[in-house]
């Protein structure tokens, strides 16, 4: 379907029976959508059914990164969804920059909005650009939609010809996909990372949103870079202009416990102790695994593995504690038969710095029983080894 004929198709959504459809749809079982369609169409027009169902569809994938409440209020295409930033974490980088005194923000490469959602409801004023029209008309949309409309003025147009002079920050989410798929070169995101660094540098303040995978080398010397997590999981990387050049930062969600690196030496590694840690993949790509183990007051059980271990339990929001009750070279058959001896049933198998798949080993030893149990594949000291526990007690 065509550009011009999808921002028809949009339209005729926000139009009074578009929306009657909408909310028809709020609830409906995609499983079933051969069957809502077909009635549906007996009222209808097939082309605004098939553009409700779509939405309909967005929406509930939305749900994960909006919550319910906005996603069923809000539109979206599907590369929209796929790449708008979680609401937590635009909440968190939008709280982040009215604390640095913002009040203005050009917000490039805006998508559908979730950003500008995000900068305004933080009381912000916000530029949006995109230069697609059907992003722009349901970034439009969704301000409309909120009831924020007052802040957000959405713009179609190329970002590169855009002046940003009058506002107090930039934001860049430059796209990071492709006809196939996840681009992992930053020149190749679009626009490329190098022009959006060239529009933070004229700003006052910015913030660049890059994948967190990108090179701590390819980081600009006179930007902060913060990896940040929810939940557990690392959603993404900003390059923070006009705060703290050079640093590095870790902030973990919901919590928003942060972490700055100190440019600590790597630890030393030692025998396991009585704990293991398991660092959140923020403070690890943030490559501040020095700074958990300095808290903790442990080392690396390898050098080339990021857990920490202890003798001590010492709470902190930076790592996952499991009590070690176990070492031992790997071999699933003994693993089978401590199992066995033990009832362990419910086993969590995690990895780092081993190929054999957790799925692998819960169908090789055949867990059974009544208890639990975590078996962590890994090295210790360079040897393939299993460590067994469960999750340590505060």
């Amino acid at each position: 379907m065509g550009r011009v004929t999808d921002l028809a198709a949009f339209t005729a959504l926000l139009a009074p029976e578009g929306q009657t459809l909408l909310a028809a749809l709020r609830d409906y079982d995609p499983a079933q959508e051969l069957a809502v369609a077909s009635r549906l169409r007996r009222e209808h027009p097939a082309d605004l059914v098939s553009a409700a169902l779509g939405q309909a569809r967005l929406r509930q994938r939305a749900v994960a990164k909006f919550g319910a409440e906005d996603a069923y209020r809000m539109y979206f295409t599907p590369h929209g969804v796929e790449q708008s930033t979680r609401a937590t974490v635009g909440a968190y980088r939008a709280e982040r920059l009215r604390d640095l005194g913002v009040r203005s923000v050009a917000d490039l490469c805006g998508g559908i909005g979730g950003d500008a959602l995000a900068f305004a409801r933080a009381g912000i004023a916000v530029l949006a650009v995109d230069r697609d029209p059907l992003t722009a008309e349901v970034a439009r949309a969704n301000a409309e939609a909120l009831g924020l409309a007052d802040l957000i003025e959405v713009r179609c147009a190329d970002v590169t010809e855009i002046d940003t002079s009058p506002y107090d920050a930039v934001f860049v989410d430059p796209a990071r996909r492709g006809g196939r798929g996840r681009i992992f070169d930053p020149e190749a995101y679009s626009p490329p990372l190098s022009w959006a660094v060239e529009a933070a540098r004229k700003a006052p303040r910015a913030a660049l949103k890059i994948a967190p995978g990108i090179p701590h080398e390819a980081v600009p010397e006179e930007a902060e870079a913060e990896w940040i997590s929810d939940g557990g999981d690392v959603k993404e990387a900003v390059l923070w202009f006009g705060t703290s050049p050079g640093a590095r930062r870790a902030t973990l969600l919901p919590s928003g416990a942060s972490l700055t690196g100190r440019g600590l030496p790597d630890p030393a590694v030692r025998p396991v102790g009585r704990y293991l840690y398991e660092p959140d993949g923020a403070v690890i790509r943030a490559h501040l695994v020095a700074e958990v183990a300095e808290e903790l007051a442990g080392g690396l059980i390898d050098e080339t593995i990021a857990y920490v271990t202890a003798d001590a339990l010492t709470p902190t929001p930076y790592a996952a504690a499991y009590e070690i009750t176990d070492e031992l070279p790997f071999n699933l058959k003994k693993l089978k038969a401590l199992l066995r001896e033990r009832e362990v049933g419910t086993l969590t198998v995690k990895k780092r710095g081993s190929a054999v798949e957790p799925e692998e080993i819960r169908r090789r030893v055949k867990p059974k029983g009544p208890n639990a149990a975590t078996v962590i594949l890994t090295r210790v000291a360079g040897a393939p080894t299993m460590l067994i526990g469960h999750p340590a007690k505060a």
